[in-house]
């Protein structure tokens, strides 16, 4: 338990990261400089005013200085993912394999609101996500899938681990494309951004083969549940309204990482 919790306070701080990522990637600003600050009045925010939650609920959700409102999402992403680090490191103990499964959830976190607030997937959480995930398959392996099948058992367990990660990024990602390509020609516009091929390649690094497609297949299901009933709720014009795929995507992924976890225990 007390590693759980602090696996929680750790993904707090990581989610106050994740907020500035956020805002600033798809504004090209660096994540690094300067300090943060506020967008409204751009005044510098003090650390004692940049503590994860406690900070929001202190200040009242509203700037110090211009009294602007802070986005719920700033608690959100903090809150979730502090949970989701705890609920890994509980199932999965302080292991190699639980700080991966961190890495992929705060990944997903990100490209979940990146997408749903500015519609754009980082490639440094896309690419930089299906880079990392490949190598980590070096030292964590992943589960073994379909792929494996065709390769040769002597090869031995890290190389195939490899393959199954390497196999599943390029695969879903040409699959991913290969739709959009087609929905492109037929209805004459853009049914899925490069943002969404690189997003499931970093599924299917973290997953392999197999978790991404169904990665693909539930994302594709809450997309068309829940985007068109918003649609029709927001009175938005379906034929126009660009949908955030990617958060589909992200939440069905965090949802196989945590299913799986949950039978490993």
């Amino acid at each position: 338990m007390l590693e759980a919790s602090l696996a929680f306070l750790f993904g707090l701080v990581i989610g106050s990261f994740l907020n500035v990522c956020i805002y600033r990637m798809p504004r090209d600003l660096s994540v690094v400089r300067p300090r943060s600050f506020c967008p409204a009045c751009e005044r510098t925010i003090a650390w004692y005013d940049n503590i994860p939650l406690l900070s929001y609920a202190l200040l009242r959700a509203h700037c110090r200085w211009c009294a602007a409102r802070i986005p719920w999402r700033y608690p959100l992403v903090e809150a979730l993912t502090g949970t989701l680090f705890a609920w890994i490191v509980l199932t999965q103990g302080a292991t190699p394999a639980a700080a991966k499964g961190c890495l992929f959830a705060a990944l997903m976190v990100g490209l979940i609101f990146s997408d749903l607030e500015e519609r754009i997937l980082p490639d440094e959480f896309t690419l930089g996500g299906a880079f990392a995930g490949v190598l980590l398959a070096v030292w964590i392996p992943i589960d073994r899938g379909i792929i494996s099948l065709f390769l040769p058992y002597s090869w031995g367990g890290r190389i195939i681990s490899v393959v199954e990660a390497a196999a599943g990024a390029l695969l879903t990602s040409l699959m991913v494309w290969t739709i959009g390509a087609v929905y492109q020609k037929i209805r004459k516009r853009d049914g899925l951004g490069l943002g969404d091929v690189k997003m499931i390649a970093t599924a299917g690094a973290f997953l392999g083969l197999e978790g991404a497609l169904l990665t693909l297949m539930i994302g594709s299901i809450l997309g068309s549940v829940v985007g068109l009933a918003y649609i029709r709720i927001a009175g938005k014009d379906s034929a126009t309204y660009e949908l955030p795929f990617g958060s589909f995507l992200g939440v069905a992924a965090l949802g196989i990482i945590l299913f799986r976890l949950s039978l490993a225990t």
